[in-house]
């Protein structure tokens, strides 16, 4: 069955009230869903909210989707606001140091944080090249994370990202081209690594 008719059939029934249609779809794009998100936020419990955040949105606007892009196409962009609401969100919570020691009762104790990041002996070279990456494109501005991961790691054109973002294709690749001078830069302290591959 073709995908995009198959998506088709759902959304129409789906718009028709037919809940089941709508479980459907969330059932053939959720593991895709979570992926993007996932490799945007690095972490599993913010991946799930803005899946979950995504997904609830969808089903409140699905009766204004025309189908003038593919369902996949509007649900990436969707995925992408949720997560750069997110962040915003987070950047207005109030932040704890980690450095910081803990109020008791009985005085101050110092705050023990568990390192759960693999020893040297244990991670070969590429995965140390791979988490230098990560953490690289972790430090990128959302936006830029955003098209990065579209890019890279999704295998998206310069027109579906076009399409998800609501941009000319002209601003993506030059947005992409800039993001991709940023990554540069961040990983310039790791060249010797990297130049060994």
């Amino acid at each position: 069955m073709d995908r995009p008719s198959s998506d088709a059939i759902l959304i129409e029934r789906a718009q028709r009230g037919d809940r089941s249609a709508f479980d459907d779809l969330v059932r053939r794009y959720e593991a895709k869903a979570y992926q993007y998100a996932f490799r945007l936020t690095r972490n599993q419990e913010e991946a799930c909210d803005v899946v979950s955040d995504a997904f609830i949105r969808v089903y409140n606007a699905l009766h204004n989707f025309k189908g003038q892009s593919t369902f996949s196409t509007w649900l990436y962009r969707i995925l992408t606001n949720c997560f750069l609401d997110s962040r915003k969100k987070e950047k207005n919570r109030q932040t704890v140091s980690l450095e910081a020691n803990f109020q008791t009762l009985e005085g101050e104790i110092e705050r023990e944080v568990e390192d759960e990041r693999p020893s040297p002996l244990e991670e070969t070279e590429k995965n140390e090249r791979e988490a230098r990456m990560q953490r690289a494109v972790a430090m990128l501005p959302e936006f830029q994370r955003a098209m990065i991961v579209m890019y890279h790691a999704e295998d998206m054109t310069y027109e579906e990202i076009a399409e998800s973002l609501d941009l000319p294709v002209g601003t993506v690749k030059s947005r992409l081209n800039r993001a991709r001078s940023s990554l540069r830069e961040l990983l310039m302290k790791d060249s010797e690594l990297f130049s060994a591959s």
